[in-house]
């Protein structure tokens, strides 16, 4: 090995701008520094700028090329051991992490070691002064010095990563942080007094909580108490420095009731009556167990500051909210902060096993930086009680923390140990520092312990009786705080222990005062954004017509509006003809097929004042090419979006986002998005409609239910593209049937509408109502350029969404087979009656599976008065589609199935099978 191949290794800055030191002022750098200078210079003036490059440090290995003749440049033993020294702070920099004291429970087993043998140093050299010194901040000083100074940065109760970044300015940020003592925790006796306060609420809280309340479930934060004064200093300096105005927090179970309470300030009378048990004022809704609920609430801050706290409901599902979380910041960012978004700041806090076990976590960190879900740097917490459950870290991941997916996502990782409580809060501070200063994510892994089992009915010594005998002697952090700031004369024993009997008092109190209420009473997050919107409780209300016509002189200025393109810029001939025939048939035909339909849905709703955002893969084409919303002129790919036309003319915003190749994460994002902005058409689609099924977490335990558990409305409108043409069991089904399965409640729509009329007063009507429902819209494939799948600018101008289409081709007088289907399964129907000429069969589309509009569906009936055989049919198979759906709550006539066989998968492969068993399903409606 070459001798100085160290130089690789090297800290490439500290040479450049110590070399720019020698070249303003060479008697300014030491003599064997100049002197090597002196040398690197002769050599560049002797043999070129080759020789140059060639001599050059560098952090990257030399490119294999022919040697040239190099002559050796003299390198000093006291430049040599500069290097060496370099490396040694190098190596501290890059793993000293490793070396912290941050588990609370047991001393660290040392993964590396940095003797300073291994860097090519000795105890000799410890008096030498060394110019690396200035790495550290430091003037030259002894290795001494130098050593003293990493092992207090990085071998306390603090262990930062910052290393793996790429951004050169943000490392030197944090070099700054922690080594000119900003990386000490310095706290001021008023500010010990208060972290000591937050800490003693937290613990007698949950001490409280487990004496009252004996073995009932509350996942604790016990181990971890020091995160509730670590988030009340982050908001207050938040509020106070940073001019954060909102914060929204997302959290799963553990810990949450004593957010609820001690940050967020929630009435403790309604926490004690959830623990009792009280059931709810009102019958439609059903609430959720208490360490799932959410809260909005106006805090103050201690000088005075106001900032508005929300805190999302979850349910059990680990992560699911962090999508959510990240939907509701941009919306708040999107339409109340849009000039400085970073005043809404998100903090998510996370459990040990479920960051480094659960997808979705990767999923919303790719989001980080894209345009479309990007949130000017998330805070994340990670509550890191070192199991999971009952599982150890050894078995729940292959990295060495929890933390390690940050480091792909150049988000900074701090891991300090929860029994340091000061080490905490002013962790937490420096985390906001760098989200303030560079708009990123950072984590913060505070590594603690969990005192019970995974809930309080939970025996851990089953599995880990060696951890919890630690546990059970540990004391906890209030105690060991206490005894710190007692030792420092900030506080004395006595007004500790008076001021936790003062809040036992306060609590005494509200428990009593509880006791003597009969309800308890569920506040949905964010009501500052839903004034004047209704919660809808009935069927009748939900299918109650809704006004959705508009102006023909003014839908005429927004079609030439959204069929133009600018003139002076070149696009491929593709989609100048797609957007000249939108231009035809319009004006020259009054004529609308799916996609101008739903471009013209959205250009009304901007023109009326109304938001429209659309997000999913692919959507700014569209999958099957129909939408083009996003137009790429051919020689730059600069975008054109022709509806922003109408939002520059006053209009409501528009969004149009590709995403990511995700969906369980993406929908949790626009769902969080629509909780937050009614007046915003919130649309996520599927490419296909069966992947919506990676997303399924996000429908069953959000959208379908979020309303009855959480008060929450949402009018998101999920796309799913659904129809059985050929493509295989994966690009067949939207899975119908599971959506219909969750309706209950008037808890959302679901159509499959058939004409470009019905679904542009379907999106109309998703924002012009004054409630807001989720919407389950499967949209068409084939029938995007159907011929038939047209409509007239008159049905757009003057009609309303039609929840049912009855037959106009037939005489009800001879009709006596009458045919209920949905979807695109009506054209295959309509195509064999024409092939048979059969008059005797009507065929009548269910626009709208759910509500069933019960009173319609009896209102067509009724016109067919020599009807004998009724029939439900479907292109799904039997086990699939409507069909079970429609058995539970179709009774109004006796009726049989046209369908498909049961089988396992949606579709077969071959396109013949598929064609056969297709005909099948038709051949049953028109043969009994």
């Amino acid at each position: 090995m070459d001798k100085y191949s160290f130089l690789n290794a090297a800290n490439t800055q500290f040479f450049a701008d110590l070399y720019d030191q020698y070249l303003e002022n060479p008697d300014s750098v030491e003599a064997s520094w100049r002197a090597f200078f002196q040398g690197f210079d002769f050599a560049r003036e002797s043999y070129g700028e080759d020789f140059f490059e060639e001599v050059t440090l560098s952090s990257e290995p030399a490119p294999q090329v022919a040697t040239p003749q190099v002559v050796s440049v003299p390198v000093s033993d006291k430049v040599e051991k500069e290097l060496r020294v370099l490396n040694l702070i190098k190596a501290y920099q890059q793993q000293g992490h490793l070396l912290a004291q941050i588990d609370p429970l047991r001393v660290r087993n040392a993964q590396v070691a940095f003797p300073l043998e291994k860097f090519g140093l000795s105890q000799s050299d410890l008096s030498t002064v060394f110019e690396a010194a200035k790495e550290l901040y430091l003037p030259a000083s002894p290795l001494s010095v130098i050593l003293k100074k990493l092992e207090d940065t990085f071998t306390k109760n603090v262990g930062i990563e910052f290393e793996h970044l790429d951004n050169t300015e943000a490392k030197k940020w944090f070099q700054e942080k922690i080594y000119t003592g900003d990386y000490t925790a310095t706290f001021s006796k008023e500010e010990k007094v208060r972290i000591l306060q937050k800490l003693a609420e937290s613990t007698a809280l949950e001490n409280f909580f487990h004496n009252k309340y004996v073995g009932q479930k509350r996942f604790s934060l016990e181990g971890n108490e020091a995160l509730i004064p670590a988030l009340d200093a982050l908001i207050e300096t938040a509020a106070d420095r940073k001019g954060v105005k909102e914060v929204v927090i997302g959290m799963a179970h553990r810990g949450r009731l004593n957010v609820l309470v001690n940050i967020l300030g929630k009435n403790l009378q309604d926490v004690f009556s959830e623990f009792d048990g009280k059931d709810y004022p009102n019958p439609e809704f059903d609430g959720d167990v208490k360490y799932h609920l959410g809260l909005t609430t106006l805090r103050k801050t201690a000088k005075g500051q106001e900032v508005l706290l929300n805190l999302a409901p979850n349910p059990s599902h680990l992560e699911t909210v962090s999508a959510v979380l990240q939907g509701i910041t941009r919306a708040k960012q999107d339409n109340h902060y849009a000039q400085n978004p970073s005043q809404v700041l998100p903090i998510v806090m996370h459990g040990d096993a479920a960051v480094a076990g659960q997808g979705i976590v990767y999923e919303v960190m790719q989001m980080e930086r894209l345009r479309g879900y990007r949130t000017a740097g998330t805070i994340h917490i990670v509550i890191n009680n070192q199991i999971g459950f009952t599982t150890n870290p050894f078995d729940s991941r292959s990295t060495t923390y929890c933390t390690d997916i940050a480091k792909g996502f150049q988000a900074p990782i701090i891991h300090v140990n929860s029994d340091d409580t000061e080490a905490v809060v002013h962790a937490v501070l420096l985390a906001l520092e760098y989200r303030m200063a560079f708009g990123h994510d950072v984590f913060l892994d505070l590594v603690g312990y969990r005192k019970y089992g995974h809930n309080e009915g939970d025996e851990p010594r089953f599995t880990q009786p060696v951890l919890y005998k630690l546990i059970g002697s540990h004391h906890n952090p209030t105690v060991i705080y206490t005894e710190k700031l007692v030792q420092e004369g900030v506080v004395t024993a006595k007004e500790i222990e008076a001021y936790e009997e003062q809040y036992r008092n306060y609590l005494d109190g509200e428990l009593e005062a509880s006791r003597k209420k009969e309800l308890t009473i569920i506040q949905p997050i964010m009501q500052n954004e839903w004034q004047g919107f209704d919660h809808i409780a009935s069927a009748q209300e939900m299918l109650q017509r809704v006004d959705t016509s508009f102006d023909k002189n003014k839908l005429d200025e927004l079609a030439a509006l959204i069929t133009a393109l600018p003139e002076d810029k070149k696009f491929i001939n593709k989609i100048s003809k797609i957007i000249k025939d939108r231009q035809s048939i319009y004006f020259e035909q009054q004529k609308v097929d799916w996609g101008l339909a739903e471009h013209l849905a959205f250009a009304t709703l901007l023109s009326e004042g109304y938001n429209v955002r659309l997000s999913g893969e692919d959507v700014g084409r569209g999958t099957f090419s129909h939408r083009h919303a996003v137009v790429k002129a051919e020689e730059t790919e600069e975008e054109i979006l022709p509806l922003t036309y109408i939002t520059a003319q006053g209009g409501g915003k528009l969004h149009v986002y590709n995403s990511l190749l995700s969906e369980y994460g993406v929908l949790g994002f626009e769902y969080g998005y629509s909780l937050t902005a009614p007046k915003t058409l919130t649309i996520w689609e599927a490419q296909f409609g069966d992947f919506a099924n990676g997303g399924q977490i996000m429908m069953d335990q959000y959208i379908c239910c979020g309303e009855d558990k959480w008060k929450n409305q949402s009018g998101l409108v999920m796309l799913l593209p659904h129809g059985y043409e050929g493509q295989g069991a994966e690009h067949s089904s939207a899975r119908l049937e599971r959506y219909l399965q969750l309706c209950a409640t008037q808890n959302m729509y679901v159509t499959n509408c058939t004409t470009p009329a019905n679904i542009y007063h379907l999106l109309r009507r998703q924002l012009k109502a004054p409630f807001r429902k989720p919407l389950i819209a499967l949209s068409p494939k084939s029938l995007l350029r159907h011929p038939l799948v047209i409509s007239s600018v008159d049905e757009l101008v003057s009609g309303h969404f039609q929840e049912v289409l009855d037959d106009t081709h037939v005489n009800p007088e001879e009709v006596t087979t009458l045919v209920f289907c949905s979807g695109r399964f009506y054209y295959d129907l309509l195509a064999e009656r024409e092939k048979l000429g059969r008059k005797d069969v009507a065929l009548v589309r269910i626009e709208q599976l759910f509500p069933l509009p019960v009173e319609q569906l009896k209102e067509v009936i009724a016109r067919y008065p020599k009807v004998t055989d009724y029939v439900w049919a479907q292109e799904d198979p039997k086990n699939m589609g409507a069909y079970g759906y429609m058995l539970m709550n179709f009774d109004l006539v006796p009726w049989r199935l046209a369908a498909m066989n049961a089988y396992s998968a949606p579709a077969p492969g071959s396109p013949k099978r598929h064609k056969a068993r297709h005909q099948e399903a038709i051949d049953k409606v028109f043969n009994k």
